[in-house]
């Protein structure tokens, strides 16, 4: 009957409106301090999410690089075989066919010289980027557990909303306080 002066009110409405106008300041900061964890969270998230990504680049150069190296290698040994074949046909000829193999040995030891300090300076990019992976992926764990550390947090503010007990929201804001405490120091690189 939605026109007439008449209403009828359910057992349990009065109550719903009485909840809905009265502020509970406790469960309001609870509410705050969970939101504030939650963006916390979030950006832990999102750096963790940043610095594997980055380790994950860093090897996936130093696979490259490092397979590269291997074909340099592969290429001065090669090279090394030519020049020992060369050495033994200079050991069997004489004269002018003599001059040319000694030629061509002195070739090929120019050439795997360049041979090796090109793999030398492939392998050492390697190495400097699984130590960038290596850096990066001990960053991704800092953020990690940063992140893991704020969750835990943010659940022992829901316990607390839901048992009122003043311990709980303490240990919730510690264990924020190191959550923050391990992103400082991932965002340090330490």
């Amino acid at each position: 009957m939605s026109g007439a002066a008449f209403h009828v009110h359910g057992p349990h409405d009065h109550e719903v409106e009485h909840a809905a106008h009265t502020r509970d300041p406790f469960a309001g900061r609870i509410a705050v301090m969970t939101a504030i964890f939650a963006t916390i969270g979030a950006l832990f998230g999102y750096m963790a999410g940043a610095t594997q990504n980055e380790a994950l680049l860093h090897k996936n150069d130093a696979a490259i690089r490092k397979t590269e190296a291997s074909d340099q290698w592969n290429y001065y040994q090669a090279k090394s075989s030519k020049q020992n074949l060369a050495e033994l046909a200079v050991a069997l000829t004489t004269g002018e066919q003599q001059a040319r193999y000694r030629q061509e040995v002195d070739r090929y030891k120019v050439e795997k010289a360049d041979i090796q300090k090109k793999a030398e300076d492939l392998e050492a990019q390697g190495h400097r980027a699984q130590a960038a992976s290596d850096a990066s992926m001990h960053v991704h764990h800092r953020w990690a557990q940063a992140l893991t550390l704020i969750q835990i947090s943010i659940s022992l503010a829901a316990i607390t909303l839901l048992t009122r007990s003043n311990w709980l929201n303490i240990a919730s804001i510690g264990v924020a306080a190191g959550a923050v405490v391990l992103g400082a120091l991932a965002a340090a690189h330490i």
